[in-house]
């Protein structure tokens, strides 16, 4: 699986790199027919602490599977998103 991250407003250090491929590469071990797989971080422009946007984009046979959350700091919004495409991909080779 090939892994691309895109930042908007910030310029991610390397821990922050590495803690995304640790992460996203689980994910094949649930669903081993993922292609693709978009990081987009994004800082947003709001007064409230909750303020760091991950969202994964995993592309598979047949559709894409998209995650998006907010939350304190990037690391909990890479693990949260992990965390629910996991599911998604349980959900989706159950289905296959």
């Amino acid at each position: 699986m090939k892994i691309t991250v895109q930042s908007f407003g910030l310029t991610p250090h390397p821990p922050l790199e590495e803690h995304i491929q640790k992460k996203v590469n689980k994910l094949e071990t649930f669903y081993d027919r993922i292609q693709f797989c978009r990081v987009l971080l994004k800082l947003e422009n709001t007064a409230d602490k909750e303020n760091k946007t991950a969202e994964l984009i995993l592309d598979i046979p047949g559709d894409d599977i998209v995650v998006k959350k907010t939350t304190l700091s990037f690391e909990e919004s890479i693990d949260v998103c992990v965390d629910v495409a996991k599911k998604l991909l349980i959900k989706k080779k159950e289905t296959v």
